[in-house]
């Protein structure tokens, strides 16, 4: 295969006529070239022979289709439009199969990538759009799709050893799931679990990459050249890509802060739908969102003094005050990413599961998660402590990736939602409330989240409401711990608790410490 930035061309055995003859088109005196090009302003596929590829065969990509016929055989079919009452099919020979599907590769790559766009009769440009367009603002992309695409923040990605390591762990351990596979990595970035796949002896792997790092994947992967002739870079978001096979497993590391910030599992979930033959394998398959109180009395109040330079009645002779209440719910609305002692916690976990194999993408659109504990102790309750793990549920050996506290730290790290209204419990006590993610538009969620206690007659009610697209990154040391909250961590992250049942009538909304300042949520 020859390639610049204008052309793409391949070498095939022979092309013949969709016609009851079904002659060959060309002499076999001379080699045959498929050619990609732009050479008349609009994307072509010219074939013929001769370094001018003379007497040639030309299709309009734009209104053409490719299809397998066999393992080295395709058809490709110009659809009938304006200036042709009818459409016209030839059949292309290739050598082998790999350039069958490299070929395949580039034809759909052309397509999307340079088709896309022409101008319209008032000069403007109509751009395909596809479903991530639809549902993801401009320029939440634009910024997404910059930032993985720089090398400095993959670094960032590669250098976390426990989420590194456990993929290839995952991978590698489990080499009969990779043997003689297809496999496409979903949003590959730098191309290392492509990379992995290819190791563990896959058949060949598709590395689907929107950004610019589809660049630096390429030369990373020609850069290690036992591996390279498994591996395709496609440049391209799977929403819009098209492969020339199935998958037999699907690779990728969707999760962001919380699992489902990014939303990228939603495209890891069509990814599926679209590539994986059925009962194929994910590399995840399965997500667990973990959810515990916590008492944190130091957190608490270094957010809440965060709003005390608006309560400031005489700075350079302005009164402030008027906007402490929207600071103070400002600073309450970022959800909190550190890494905290599991000590914190003051009941065991719950976990809401999701299934990668099967949940539906417009499930993870609005995510409802109903949460009860028992406190252990008489404290303070701050908010919810969050973390999660993935499954690979290989067939020699299963592998979780945990972001939980104690746990080694990976570059997700932990999440909290502290409310801006604690309230007491005591031990036994019942702790009762929801956590609901609603999707938005920036590639993450609005958190709402409820959190109740009954003491005597009183329900003691705190609600919060925060924005997942703008946390408060923590990441300090951990603060000292009173004796109160030493208890057996293990005994905290776990999630089988019984519950007694309970009405929930009665229930009062506790009341902000400045009714005056502070808006309502």
């Amino acid at each position: 295969m020859e390639e610049n930035q204008k052309q793409k061309q391949f070498l095939v055995s022979s092309v013949s006529e969709l016609t009851s003859s079904s002659s060959s088109l060309f002499s076999k005196t001379e080699p045959v070239f498929a050619r990609l090009s732009l050479d008349s302003g609009s994307p072509e596929l010219r074939i013929g022979q001769g370094a001018e590829l003379s007497d040639a065969v030309v299709f309009n990509v734009k209104i053409s289709q490719l299809f397998k016929l066999g393992p080295a055989e395709s058809l490709c079919v110009s659809e009938a439009n304006k200036e042709k009452s009818h459409s016209r099919g030839i059949s292309i020979q290739f050598r082998n199969e790999e350039e069958s599907r490299a070929f395949h590769c580039a034809f759909e790559q052309w397509k999307k990538e340079v088709v896309v766009q022409e101008p319209l009769n008032n000069g403007a440009v109509s751009t395909s759009k596809s479903k991530f367009d639809d549902k993801i603002e401009a320029s939440s992309a634009k910024m997404y799709f910059h930032y993985y695409g720089q090398l400095l923040h993959q670094q960032n990605m590669l250098q976390d050893f426990v989420r590194t390591g456990t993929y290839y762990s995952a991978v590698i351990e489990n080499r009969a799931d990779f043997l003689g596979r297809v496999v496409v990595d979903v949003g590959a970035g730098s191309g290392i679990l492509s990379l992995f796949a290819a190791q563990a002896g896959a058949k060949h792997v598709y590395a689907i990459e929107a950004s610019e790092m589809a660049d630096y994947a390429r030369q990373l992967i020609a850069g290690n050249p036992s591996l390279n002739d498994k591996i395709t870079v496609i440049k391209g978001k799977v929403e819009d890509v098209e492969l020339p096979e199935k998958a037999d497993i699907l690779i990728s590391e969707p999760m962001g802060t919380l699992l489902v910030n990014e939303r990228m599992l939603e495209s890891y979930v069509i990814a599926r739908d679209r590539f994986l033959v059925q009962n194929g394998k994910m590399f995840p398959g399965v997500g667990r969102i973990h959810m515990a109180p916590f008492s944190d009395e130091y957190l608490y109040m270094e957010i809440a003094n965060k709003a005390t330079f608006w309560q400031q009645q005489n700075y350079f002779g302005v009164d402030l005050t008027p906007l402490h209440g929207s600071a103070y719910q400002g600073y309450f609305s970022q959800p909190v990413v550190d890494a905290f002692d599991s000590r914190l916690l003051v009941a065991p976990a719950v976990s809401h599961v999701i299934n990668f194999s099967s949940v539906k993408e417009e499930d993870l659109y609005e995510i409802d998660v109903p949460l009860r504990f028992l406190s252990t102790v008489s404290t303070r309750i701050h908010g919810l402590a969050c973390w999660f793990d993935v499954l690979f549920n290989g067939s020699t050996v299963q592998r979780w990736l945990t972001t939980a506290p104690g746990a080694p730290t990976t570059h997700w790290y932990q999440l909290r939602c502290v409310l801006p209204q604690p309230f007491y419990v005591m031990p036994g006590q019942e702790i009762t409330g929801r956590l609901h993610l609603v999707a938005h538009k920036a590639q993450s969620y609005t958190i709402y989240l409820t959190l109740s206690a009954l003491v005597g007659d009183m329900l003691q009610t705190s609600s919060v409401k925060l924005d997942l697209k703008e946390p408060y990154y923590r990441m300090s040391q951990p603060q000292a711990y009173s004796a109160a909250q030493d208890q057996n961590p293990s005994q905290l992250l776990q999630s089988d608790m019984q519950f007694p049942s309970r009405d929930d009538d009665g229930s009062i909304l506790m009341q902000p410490p400045s009714p005056n300042e502070l808006h309502s949520l």
